[in-house]
């Protein structure tokens, strides 16, 4: 089983132009999530796919002369960009991370991939948007799928939000059951079978993801404290929050966006 994660990033974000080469600790938020992505022992490839828009242009010069692998698709339709990247690399399992998140934890990767590899999942994520809880701080989000379900969703999900979204084909409305305090599982309506993996604790509501200044403010702050290290945990992270409360207050009053966010450019409203 090939194991492909596919990183998505672009220039054009609505709420922070740019962000993804945006400097933390001496380092594109790129090359931050593309370094702690690669580290996760359950992945074969780690591809980043951006888009074909001129404005991310500076996104593949960065990437070649950087040495990350790239793939070019649809400005809007990030399923479809998914896809393709998956087929040309002849993934079996696709691996979804956005370059927003440069606290991506390897560990976290892993057990994702190995929950659907052993059990045989269509899809296990270690969250979902409401109305389901998530446990896991904001900006540790993956969702791995099998390639044979990508292509199942590529060829019918019709939506704008199963397209940018990339994934809420397979889960939409789908009914979980806890099986452990650990996860949950489920058949959604469209036959997909789900798992999502919860933390015992819950730091749903932390929020460690870049899509604003404030954002961006505080993962400087997270890397500035850690001495030039790039490969502390999620969990040494969540010590150095709770030790230092005044860092969540720099970007708390930022709202998540959610499935219903969709960019009106894609739709031409």
């Amino acid at each position: 089983m090939k194991v492909v994660a596919i990183i998505q990033g672009r220039m054009s974000s609505t709420r922070l132009p740019g962000k993804i080469l945006a400097d933390i600790g001496g380092q594109p938020m790129l090359s931050r999530v593309y370094v702690r992505t690669a580290r996760a022992k359950t992945l074969n490839e780690v591809i980043f796919a951006t888009t074909t828009d001129a404005s991310d242009d500076p996104v593949a010069e960065y990437c070649d002369f950087s040495g990350i692998p790239l793939t070019r698709g649809s400005l809007f339709d990030v399923l479809d960009r998914y896809y393709q990247a998956a087929k040309e690399s002849k993934a079996d399992v696709v691996v979804r991370i956005t370059a927003d998140c440069p606290v991506i934890d390897p560990e976290l990767i892993d057990n994702v991939v190995n929950t659907l590899l052993e059990d045989e999942y269509d899809f296990v994520c270690n969250r979902l948007p409401p109305p389901w809880n998530r446990t896991y701080p904001i900006g540790l989000d993956v969702e791995a799928c099998t390639f044979k379900v990508l292509v199942k969703a590529w060829k019918e999900a019709k939506e704008p939000q199963h397209r940018e979204h990339a994934m809420p084909y397979f889960y939409e409305g789908v009914q979980l059951s806890m099986m452990s305090r650990q996860l949950s599982e489920g058949t959604s309506p469209r036959g997909f079978r789900i798992a999502l993996l919860h933390h015992t604790t819950d730091f749903g509501d932390y929020r460690w993801t870049v899509d604003t200044p404030e954002d961006l403010e505080f993962m400087r702050e997270v890397y500035s404290r850690f001495d030039g290290r790039d490969d502390f945990t999620w969990k040494e992270v969540l010590d150095l929050v709770h030790d230092n409360p005044e860092l969540a207050k720099i970007n708390a009053g930022v709202q998540h966006k959610t499935l219903k966010d969709i960019d009106e450019r894609a739709t031409g409203n």
